[in-house]
């Protein structure tokens, strides 16, 4: 039976130690956010998802959930009752806005409840995430009427929300959608079409689920252009704003599924449904990418939740799991057998993942803080670098993590060898649920050719810039730490080679596009080294720091330095090897005609 403990020691070092949150208390939102609440909601929310959400992580996923003849949908057993703890806990109001019922706190703590929920029980995690994209939307879209109309009890948790993107002959491709929505004389639309993949679209969790689906109006151009937005909820609201009739949207199948089996991922029909447009006519896609930009990070969390207990499993079963000899001589001659850990190849796979799970979980909450200060930093060059930096690092965030997350769910599996393929044991079901996070809300192409085709020349580059400027003033001041100095270094390297790459898609992408898309992905990934880099310098700084004023927790401070020093080591010597491939172009990759790729 899978285990989970949320990693609280590890957030509170990076929240009140790195980012050290409580000297934003000058700030809108920040007021509050001081070292002892963030301490008290790291450990609190850690103890709840850890006790009443993790233990139906492996029932749910071998349940599943039920469609019934009738459309509808329960979910596994415990699942409701666990819903109704999660939201009477107030945990989902947390970063919401308390004009509406939340609580006004940073996304900084929101992170870190999504990353515990997500590690406990991703599909759980997916019924109130979701509503997080919806409430955004309607939050910058939506008129007064609606917000207050929906808001209050969608961030109450009263109601889910979910986001109805794509269909049966389209993905990425948004302008190829057929949904209709045809007006109304009372000011409504009539929705009609099929929405597939579309994650918590049914369910019994909740009195009623407020789809947001977007769809085009007769004479809308028939492209993104024409795309508009729409509030479709499952149940017509009487005239004291409960739920009333049922609209005509109806669950017509659950997706069978490799991973994510508890969370009901539907194939929704829309029969004339009745739904109100959301901001103004074929202006939707704008509204849409605030729901997917916001779908975006959090399903970079999941990349890391998914490997952060993958990970906490397998350093337990390395810890009891006795197996050969070490190879300098037995290292527990009493013993038939040493543990796992003695082995070289069973380290690098543990420590691969201490380095990736802790430097990531540095970058999110990092991020997090960016999507803040994008509003509520003191000036307007504030708020504008910011903006700038979680725009440029979105795609990395989502690609990179996902990635990364799955491979190392994989390792992880793998240390525990042939019992890590049995069911029971869990270790299958976590590289099941973090493969979806490298497909859904824009497959990791879609991010790679984001971040190399859109986000490089944003606004003349002057983010690309910032970033590089950040990272190399960090490690310039690191270099006079003689426990830094060897990591600032090859960080410094490694940023050179995002340099490079970056000019060469300068000088080689804008002749032949080909040359960008061929790369995307490699550059997607030497930007995550970097960064993750820049983190491990923050990190080993205070690290380096609490050592030498003699802090207590020593053996967690030299662990960090250890893992720094590791990190420098074994990942970023890849960004030049990923800068070659770069440089390598697209002839070979776009050279055979289609015919050569067939196998008989």
């Amino acid at each position: 039976m899978p285990t989970y403990k949320a990693p609280a020691r590890d957030t509170r070092f990076i929240i009140n130690e790195v980012l050290k949150l409580d000297t934003y208390g000058n700030l809108p939102g920040f007021e509050n956010a001081t070292a002892d609440m963030a301490d008290t909601v790291v450990e609190e929310a850690g103890k709840f998802i850890a006790e009443v959400v993790a233990p139906l992580n492996l029932s749910g996923d071998q349940e599943g959930c039920t469609r019934h003849a009738d459309g509808s949908v329960t979910t596994p057993k415990g699942f409701k009752e666990a819903y109704v703890a999660y939201r009477e806990s107030g945990w989902g109001t947390l970063t919401q806005p308390e004009a509406f019922g939340g609580q006004g706190m940073p996304h900084v703590l929101g992170f870190v409840i999504e990353e515990f929920l997500c590690s406990a029980n991703q599909a759980f995690a997916m019924y109130p995430g979701l509503t997080n994209g919806a409430v955004a939307a309607i939050l910058t879209k939506g008129s007064p009427e609606q917000q207050s109309m929906y808001l209050p009890k969608m961030i109450s948790g009263e109601w889910t929300g979910t986001m109805n993107l794509t269909e049966p002959h389209c993905g990425t491709d948004l302008g190829l959608i057929r949904t209709r929505a045809v007006p109304q004389a009372d000011g409504s639309y009539a929705i009609t079409g099929t929405k597939i993949f579309i994650s918590a679209g049914e369910h019994d969790l909740t009195s009623n689920i407020i789809h947001l689906v977007l769809a085009k109006t007769p004479d809308a151009p028939d492209s993104t252009k024409g795309i508009s937005l729409f509030i479709v909820p499952k149940f017509l609201l009487d005239d004291q704003g409960n739920p009333g009739t049922r609209n005509p949207v109806s669950c017509g199948a659950i997706e069978n599924k490799m991973g994510i089996h508890a969370n009901a991922t539907c194939v929704l029909n829309y029969d004339e449904a009745q739904g109100w447009l959301v901001g103004e006519e074929n202006k939707g896609l704008a509204a849409m990418f605030i729901m997917m930009n916001a779908a975006r990070l959090g399903v970079g969390v999941q990349g890391l939740s998914q490997a952060e207990v993958a990970y906490q499993n397998a350093v337990l079963y390395a810890q009891e799991r006795r197996q050969g000899r070490a190879l300098t001589g037995a290292a527990e001659p009493n013993e038939k057998a040493d543990m796992l850990f003695v082995h070289p190849d069973v380290r690098r796979m543990l420590m691969d993942a201490k380095a990736f799970t802790e430097g990531f979980r540095a970058f999110a909450l990092w991020g997090a803080l960016q999507v803040d200060l994008s509003h509520k930093a003191a000036t307007e060059e504030e708020r504008a670098l910011a903006d700038e930096m979680i725009s440029l690092l979105t795609p990395v965030i989502k690609g990179y993590g996902t990635d990364k997350g799955f491979e190392t769910a994989v390792n992880m599996q793998q240390v525990w060898g042939g019992h890590g393929y049995i069911a029971e044991n869990g270790m299958e079901q976590f590289v099941r649920d973090a493969r979806i996070a490298q497909i859904y809300e824009g497959a990791n192409g879609v991010q790679a050719m984001d971040l190399v085709g859109r986000k490089l020349g944003m606004n003349g580059g002057k983010a690309v810039q910032a970033f590089f400027a950040t990272v190399d003033k960090d490690c310039a001041e690191a270099k006079a730490d003689p426990q830094l100095a060897d990591l600032a270094g090859r960080v410094e390297k490694a940023n050179g080679e995002l340099k490079a790459a970056t000019m060469w898609f300068v000088q080689n992408g804008m002749t032949n596009p080909n040359n960008a898309g061929a790369g995307a992905h490699h550059y997607m990934h030497i930007m995550g080294i970097v960064t993750l880099g820049l983190m491990w310098l923050r990190m080993g700084k205070v690290a380096a720091a609490a050592l030498a004023a003699g802090s207590g927790d020593k053996s967690f401070y030299e662990a960090k330095l250890v893992t720094a020093r590791y990190f420098g080591e074994r990942f970023t010597p890849d960004a030049g090897a990923l800068r070659r491939k770069i440089e390598a172009g697209s002839g070979s990759i776009m050279e055979l005609p289609v015919e050569a790729f067939a196998t008989a």
